[in-house]
This record gives C-alpha cells, structure tokens and sequence, in this order.
C-alpha cells in the first residue's frame, strides 16, 4: 500500500521546470534533422540552437565580417593582399599561446603566466645560441621542453598541493618575468640571426603558386574523407550520422574560403610558414580533443570534476598535463614573438601580450566557465583581435583606443557566453 501512495504520488506530481522539460523533449540530433528534412534541416536545427541559447562560433563570425566591411570601407588596402598576409603572419605568436590557453580554459581555469613563459622561451634560445654557440634546433627543443616543465610545476602547485590556478599562475608570471631579465643580462637585448631557424619562422614564405593552392587542396581533401568515413562508421554502429548532401555542403564551403585564401597569399609574397605551423598545431590538438580519450576526460574535468574523480579519471595527471600543455605552446608562441621582432628583449612577453592572449580564446568561443571550446577557437579570436589592430592601425588610431575597442569585445563576448549558458539552463542543455 505504501508503495502504491508513492508511486501515484510521483506520476501525479507536477514537473518542477516546463521549459527545461520541453526543451530536452524536442532536443534532437542535427544530422537526423538534416537527413528527414533536407536543407530545411539547416534552418529548424539553427532556430533550436538559437532557442536554447547554443550560438557556437556565429557571433564571432558575424563579428570578422562586420569589421571587414567596416574597415574596408574607411580605407581599401585593408583587404589587399599584403595587408591579409601580414595579418596572417602576425596573429600566429599569439595565436599558438590562445591554444594552450584554451586547455586549461577549458577545465574552468586560468594561466596568467604564459606571457613571462613566451619571454623565457625567447631568451633561452638567444643566449644558447648567440651567446653559447649551441646548435640552433637543440636550443629550440629546450626551449619548447623549459615550457612543458615549467607548465608542469605550475599544474603541480595546482592540482597535487591545492592551490588556486590564479594566484599559482600569477606568481609564475612574476617569477619567470624575472628569470628572463636575469637570463638576458645587463644588455637586454639578444638580436637574433635572421637567417637562422628562429629567424625564419615569420620571414620565411613559400614562394611556389602550387604550395598555397596544394595546401588548399590537402586540407579540402583531408576534410571531406575525414567526415565522409566518419559518417560511414556512425552509420554501421547504428547511430546518427551526417548525410553525403550535408557532408558535400560542408566541403564545398571551406573549399571557398580555402582557396580564396590561397588566392590572396599568391598575390603577395606566398603562402607564409608561420600561418602553415599554426594550421597543423590546430589540426592536432583539435584532433587531440575531439578524438582522443584524453580529449574527452578533459572536457569531462571541465564539466564536473567530482562526477569525473568518480567515473574513474586521474584528475591530479589531467591537470598537471593540460598545464604543461600552455606552457609548452606559450614557449612556441614566445619563438614565434620572437621571430617576428628578429630578438629576444626585456619587453617580451609583457605589455598586452597576455590579455590578447586570453581575450582570443574567449572571443574566438571558449567558455570561461570550462566544458566548452575548440582550439579552432584561437584562429577565430585572434583573427579579430589581430584584424582590429590593423584596421585601427591603417587610420592612424591611437593605442589606447586600440586598448579601449579591444577590452569593449572582450566584454561583449564575456556577456554573451554568460547569457546563452543562463537560457542553456532554462532549457535544461547545460
């Protein structure tokens, strides 16, 4: 009998949150919507993501093409080739330091110390090489390794000793600034060999039509037969998978943006070294991501890290690693810096250097609350960052209003995560 009271009692009781309920009732898989309904599958999964406050990458989108039309307007060279190809050049220093961040964003925390690493990488190669002699590839690789460890102690501070990521990274940065000053000397200044490796990494171009259109070409290619065997394994499992029409739309859209880039680098100076070393270190950590055990435990961490220490997750190791894994690409991003002022100088890693770094992860469309992101997030970002500066640059604007625009989008974007996570929420989808 008391069985009974319960059991009607719970059938009869009143559901505590409608739209939460109705919103996980009619959550569907998109590729079910694509393949029952066509191209109007687009358009009915675009106006449920909207409803329950899923944007992903479109405002950041909607964001690049408002400043191109905009800067395009007041002056004309900002489209042209040189001016797209130095842009291209420039982002990636910062760019490769967005995508260590976006790790460690995406368990919910912060580095604030990869501009003072990027410093330290900088001057470690400089003083082994010029002041030393050692082999130039030797001093890279030490380098690239001084971040990883240097990540892994501030990860270690973190997840073994209880620390908050904030204040541990926050005397690293302070700490390593002054490690690379004492490492640079009395001088400063370290100038680095412009023919060297390091030299070359942003000077170096590809001057052959056939290699900006051949990358085109093997990126399309790699994008199609990646999503079209996908598809061919999701369906044999039985579960939802993208129909060919979908996958063909999808290739075809890249393919245009691919080659218009292509076709923008062939006007210049060819297609630049730097942006092809950024593109392959997005290619594998989003595969690192998105396809990997290790990728998935991390996006677990960033949801709930009781709910991931009870499925069985080494949360300690996960997050020493994804620490070691910002330092490390903030030492790329420090070789990168500087290669580009040909140097290695008490100035680097300093300045704006760390909150454009940060700022291109979150505008690109990495959650600041964790579980949510994509290292193709950092091409997204610093696009816009970087578009900014030269945009304002090209009218002669001055860099505290530079300053100003910057911290404005940052903010905008910061609200807008804020808000879709609240109507995520109501919809019962976070």
């Amino acid at each position: 009998m008391t069985t009974d009271k319960t059991s009607t009692a719970t059938a009869e009781s009143p559901v505590v949150n409608q739209e939460a309920a109705d919103g996980a009732a009619t959550a569907v898989d998109p590729r079910l919507l694509v393949r029952e309904q066509g191209l109007s599958g687009y358009f009915s999964e675009f106006k449920r993501k909207i409803s329950a406050g899923d944007l992903g990458s479109l405002p950041v989108v909607i964001g690049l093409v408002i400043i191109c039309i905009v800067f395009q307007s007041m002056n004309s060279e900002f489209l042209s080739a040189k001016n797209i190809t130095d842009i291209s050049v420039t982002m990636v220093a910062t760019g490769m330091m967005a995508v260590g961040i976006i790790f460690v964003l995406l368990l919910g925390e912060i580095d604030l110390s990869v501009g003072s690493v990027s410093g330290v990488s900088g001057a470690l190669v400089a003083v082994l090489t010029i002041t030393h002699g050692m082999n130039e590839w030797l001093a890279i690789l030490i380098a690239i390794l001084s971040g990883a460890v240097i990540g892994a102690i501030h990860g270690f501070f973190f997840a073994k000793i209880g620390a908050p990521a904030f204040a541990v990274t926050l005397a690293g940065l302070l700490f390593w600034l002054g490690f690379m000053l004492n490492l640079l000397g009395d001088t400063g200044t370290i100038n680095l060999d412009s023919k060297g490796v390091v030299g070359q990494m942003t000077t170096y171009y590809f001057t052959d039509v056939a290699a900006a259109y051949g990358l085109a070409i093997v990126g399309v290619a790699a994008f199609f037969l990646s999503a079209f065997f996908d598809s061919r394994r999701r369906a044999a499992a039985g579960v939802p998978s993208r129909p060919l029409s979908d996958i063909i739309l999808r290739t075809v859209v890249l393919a245009v943006f691919a080659f218009a880039a292509a076709f923008m680098f062939n006007q210049d100076r060819g297609l630049p070294l730097a942006f092809v070393l950024f593109i392959v270190a997005l290619v594998i950590t989003d595969f690192v991501l998105r396809r990997t055990a290790y990728g998935r435990k991390i996006f677990a961490l960033g949801g709930s890290v009781e709910a991931s220490r009870r499925a069985g997750i080494n949360v300690t190791a996960i997050r020493v690693s994804v620490f070691a894994i910002a330092g490390t690409f903030g030492a790329i991003g420090g070789l990168f810096w500087a290669s580009k002022i040909a140097s290695a100088n008490q100035s680097a890693g300093t300045g704006d250097l760390l909150m454009n770094v940060i700022a291109a992860a979150v505008i690109g469309g990495t959650s600041l609350f964790g579980g949510r992101g994509r290292t193709w997030n950092a091409l997204l970002g610093v696009m816009v960052i970087v578009s900014i500066q030269y945009g304002l640059n090209l009218e002669g604007i001055a860099t505290p209003v530079q300053y100003m625009i910057t911290g404005a989008v940052l903010l905008a974007t910061v609200c807008i995560d804020s808000v879709t996570r609240k109507t995520q929420k109501t919809a019962g989808r976070a």
